[in-house]
């Protein structure tokens, strides 16, 4: 077993950026491993049922160039999680085209593994017959028609597939959708570190400097010994400090000591924190218990299809009676959409009110508006696009051209920003899955695909 282990997380997301600098100061302290976690799915579905990269092909490329060609000068691995955004399959061949256009520019030579992480339907199907699915948190049991409504499933592998790319001999890792510390994890388990503090630095590696201050997208080097992290950030200008490695390990967790993995708990309820420098904090105590093996899983079907126009009033008479005018405008929208013979159950009509409750909608506390303006964004879903453009177009004239109490304003209520001032959006998805299933093999649900570039 290597006494310590060095590894590199560039950023929070592939194509987010970091600064070139940074990678060559991380470089200098020859890492084993340069990678950066590719996704997520806080940018909501769309991504993931349209199979659209998060990022743009230029961000990714830059981003990807830097790292391949870091992996070259030091010949170590570069791994990716959630490739695209999203990690199904058209995002994991997206980064994989455009490893391959970087490596024919550079003259590039590397074995590259793809782990593919999209789910057979029918293999779902199967495993939900046999009992080996069930809910998180309030979700109902998974049905067969959830899985056939699915524009796309995907399952959050843990690190053991890119674990078996790396005995395998491949130095150039792109995954599908992952849970986020899964190439560093991985990393180091297979220079024979324990899980501990191996799923620990791959949880702050997974965001990189969010452990850091000031927060910013930048390289955050970890070194993983037996039984403690230490973290620094290659930026001179950013630190480390307890308090915000602390902050970073509480990120996207239920809990503030317990995190749930694939096949396993990591228990920090032991954890200490000790500052090795005003920049460089070492991490110990953590505790892995190992558990059954679940795999997340992840799924986006189509809810319909959308259109938006979005719209300002600064007229002090009509936002001191906005409710009752946004409720008299969607009912006058319904009836004239009624008279074109959609029915109403065919789409449906939401309206948030920006300035006055449109972050936190009915679970706003401050129920009068205080703004001078408020900006109104419409939009209408409905089962067909045309059913969704008509039906907002309806909406929006209402919107312009309807009387209330104390109006002297002879022309419109709305102030347009944009000319069409209607947007077609087209599908629009919703999560659709929130389950586990159990598996034996942590490698059956994600084939791994060699190439040598």
């Amino acid at each position: 077993m290597n006494g310590e282990v060095r590894m590199v997380s560039v950023s929070g997301i592939l194509g987010y950026g970091f600064p070139e600098a940074s990678l060559a100061t991380a470089l200098k302290a020859r890492p084993h491993m340069i990678g950066v976690d590719g996704g997520s799915s806080d940018p909501g579905p769309h991504y993931l049922g349209s199979g659209k990269t998060l990022n743009s092909s230029l961000q990714m490329k830059r981003d990807l160039r830097l790292l391949l060609r870091g992996a070259m000068e030091l010949d170590i691995p570069m791994m990716i999680g959630t490739c695209g955004g999203a990690g199904g399959e058209p995002h994991l061949q997206a980064c994989a085209a455009l490893v391959r256009e970087i490596a024919a520019e550079e003259g590039m030579h590397f074995k590259l593994a793809l782990i593919h992480a999209e789910q057979d339907k029918d293999f779902l199907k199967r495993a939900i017959r046999a009992g080996h699915t069930r809910p998180l948190g309030k979700a109902e049991p998974l049905a067969e028609d959830t899985v056939d409504r699915a524009a796309r499933v995907v399952g959050m592998m843990g690190p053991e597939p890119h674990l078996a790319a790396l005995r395998h001999g491949a130095q150039v890792i792109l995954a599908g959708r992952g849970t986020d510390p899964a190439p560093w994890v991985a990393l180091a388990t297979h220079h024979g570190l324990p899980p501990a503090p191996a799923w620990y630095a791959g949880k702050l590696l997974e965001c990189a400097c969010n452990a850091a201050l000031p927060k910013k997208h930048d390289c955050l080097i970890a070194t993983v010994g037996p039984d403690y992290v230490d973290v620094e950030p290659a930026n001179p200008e950013l630190r480390c400090t307890p308090l915000s490695v602390s902050v970073q390990a509480l990120h996207e967790s239920a809990s503030p000591i317990i995190r749930h993995e694939p096949g396993g708990t990591l228990d920090t309820s032991s954890c200490v924190m000790q500052p090795l420098s005003d920049r460089r904090v070492r991490i110990s105590g953590m505790q892995w218990m190992p558990a059954p093996y679940t795999i997340k899983l992840e799924a986006a079907e189509c809810a319909g299809y959308s259109a938006v126009t979005f719209a300002g009033t600064r007229d002090p008479g009509l936002i001191g009676q906005l409710d009752s005018f946004i409720t008299a405008v969607i009912e006058a929208a319904h009836t004239k959409t009624a008279a074109l013979g959609i029915a109403r159950e065919r789409y449906r009509i939401v309206i948030r009110l920006y300035g006055k409750n449109g972050v936190m909608s009915d679970w706003e506390p401050l129920r009068e508006a205080r703004s001078h303006e408020i900006g109104i964004l419409a939009e209408v879903v409905g089962d067909t696009q045309e059913i969704a453009n008509a039906a907002l177009a309806l909406t929006r004239v209402t919107l312009l051209h309807s009387d209330f109490p104390g109006r002297l304003c002879r022309e419109g209520n709305m102030a347009f920003p944009f000319s069409p001032s209607d947007m077609e959006r087209g599908a629009a998805y919703q999560f659709s899955m929130q389950h586990v299933v159990r598996i034996d093999d942590p490698l059956a649900m994600f084939p791994i695909e060699y190439e040598t570039i």
